[in-house]
């Protein structure tokens, strides 16, 4: 049985895991200068409390800029005048010179490994097993994208002859991206969309996500060193002043946001011209396990009890609600809360911790709220300590019997509340799928070829990942990630990415001499970086 977290003392915490507040105070990027930030700012507090007595404190580590309109639009301008309606030095560059911009910008990245897990355990808990993935993950993302870029521009090198008219397609940048990552994997998701969209030859604005902030700090000045001024900037601030004044301003070409659906929407409405404007979007998910009574209880616990309770539920891939066939719910629940409770409680950085503190300011009150109206409904904690919290602690809590009238069965709640719904009829499970708002990915488990292929067939209309067996997961990166409904907008992958943050684009000529040759002297005296035969090994 797991005892509730113990939070440590000043005196307790090792040297070499402090941090020091002074090194993270009030920059931000804008045009190719990392500036120093004299006006209002925003303390960052650490999501691991520290204790005095019995009091538990949030310690400041760091501040960030409280940024306002100004210097959203200071910041806008310089993407803009780096694109220069793409007639700038980036967006006409080379795919050769951008790749080369980005491999030297990785090499700065690599040293500050240790510094950025460091602050991901801080700032938003993330057990150091999981930080150190986020960060090496990331770096290998950029890596593989590196290498799909290369194949596309080398299919993109040839000419095509088609029904008398020879051309060259390739695929050209769309603009200024406005790119808002989400605080759950404020370096792994925001790269994901920065790293393609700069690739394709963007410019682009980040506007940091609340939590995971002081990590980008450090890493300013290998974005100010690798790329041209104006290239890459980043701001931070209340959205208020920030986001929506960008997106009213009509210059954001492409907004690139994972987060809230309220949000999204609203910063695609404030954009006065929608239909210019090309959304990446990564919203809500309410991602369902279905269990069915023929499972492999064994299999079934496992997986997901790992995809409920990584990060303790924080991300848009998570098991949100499991639907357990009755025959076996009882004793899928049974061996669910024992597995849970074998889970190890402590601080992130100590080893094989599994569930620790919350970042959200409000979080616990929230998830306790949850569970006081599923207990109200008859629903049950069924896993010891669950729904216990101290400071930004929240034990998991495993809810059962519950039924989908209640709160924590319908919305995402986005932490380490889990509710299990039994059904009789797999015609309930596949109702509460088509019922939910959201439509990004669900898990079958069972070993019934006929049944699972009868659920599929009715799922895939639903959602745009089914998992056979195994939890709901993001990668292999070179999968497509997208979702359905209210989960998503466009798709992301290593090479979807490239493809969603560009756009193809030919010169093309009716096939005679004279303009056979009027292409092979462009080529030959290399007088259009568009219209070439380069391409990259």
């Amino acid at each position: 049985m797991p005892a509730p977290i113990r939070f440590p003392t000043a005196a307790e915490l090792p040297a070499e895991l402090r941090v020091d507040a002074s090194a993270y105070e009030n920059r931000w990027l804008c045009d190719g200068q990392v500036r120093t930030w004299a006006g209002e700012s925003m303390a960052i507090e650490a999501a691991v409390c520290v204790r005095d007595g019995d009091r538990v404190t949030r310690p400041v580590l760091g501040r960030v800029p409280a940024l306002g309109e100004a210097e959203a639009m200071a910041a806008l301008a310089a993407a803009k005048r780096a694109y220069d309606l793409g007639r700038g030095a980036w967006p006409r560059a080379t795919m050769a010179e951008r790749l080369k911009a980005v491999e030297t910008f990785l090499a700065k990245l690599k040293p500050l490994r240790a510094e950025v897990v460091k602050l991901l355990m801080w700032e938003i808990g993330k057990p150091q097993g999981d930080a150190e993935k986020e960060f090496d993950r990331t770096v290998e993302y950029v890596r593989d994208t590196v290498h799909a870029v290369k194949d596309l521009d080398r299919q993109s090198s040839r000419f095509v002859i088609e029904q008398g008219v020879f051309g060259q397609i390739r695929r050209s940048p769309l603009g200024v991206v406005l790119c808002m990552g989400p605080y759950n994997y404020p370096l792994n998701e925001t790269w994901t969309t920065l790293i393609p969209a700069l690739i394709m030859g963007n410019t682009i604005v980040a506007k940091l996500p609340r939590f995971g902030q002081l990590l980008h700090l450090p890493i300013y000045s290998a974005f100010a060193e690798s790329f041209p001024p104006g290239v890459v900037n980043f701001v931070s601030g209340d959205g208020r002043y920030i986001s929506g004044p960008l997106m009213a301003s009509g210059d954001v070409d492409v907004l690139a946001f994972i987060g809230s659906q309220r949000v999204g929407d609203l910063l695609k409405k404030s954009h006065p011209a929608p239909h210019r404007l090309r959304c990446v979007l990564g919203l809500g998910a309410k991602n369902t396990g279905i269990v069915l009574a023929d499972a492999d209880l064994d299999v079934a616990v496992r997986e997901a009890v790992t995809g409920a309770l990584s990060f303790s539920g924080q991300r848009c891939t998570a098991l949100k609600l499991l639907l357990v066939e009755r025959a076996v719910a009882d004793e899928f629940t049974r061996r669910f809360a024992d597995a849970v409770s074998a889970l190890k409680v402590g601080l992130p950085w100590e080893p094989g911790v599994k569930l620790t503190a919350l970042p959200e300011d409000g979080k616990c009150d929230y998830l306790a709220g949850l569970v006081a109206e599923a207990t109200g409904k008859g629903a049950r904690v069924v896993n010891a300590n669950g729904g216990e919290w101290t400071g930004t602690y929240f034990h998991p809590a495993v809810l059962y019997p519950c039924d989908m009238s209640m709160r924590a069965c319908l919305e995402e709640q986005f932490g380490p509340v889990v509710p299990i719904v039994p059904f009789d009829d797999e015609r309930e499970a596949i109702d509460a799928v088509v019922a939910s708002p959201f439509g990004q990915q669900a898990a079958i488990f069972g070993r019934d070829g006929e049944r699972v292929g009868r659920l599929v067939d009715a799922l895939v209309p639903q959602v745009s990942r089914i998992n056979l067996n195994s939890q709901c997961q993001r990668g292999p990166d070179t999968f497509p990630f997208t979702g359905r409904k209210a989960s998503a907008e466009g798709t992301l992958s290593v090479t979807d990415a490239l493809r969603v943050f560009s756009i193809r684009t030919m010169v093309a000529a009716r096939d005679d001499v004279a303009n056979r040759a009027l292409v092979a002297s462009i080529v030959r005296g290399r007088t259009s970086s568009f219209v070439s035969t380069d391409f990259l090994f």
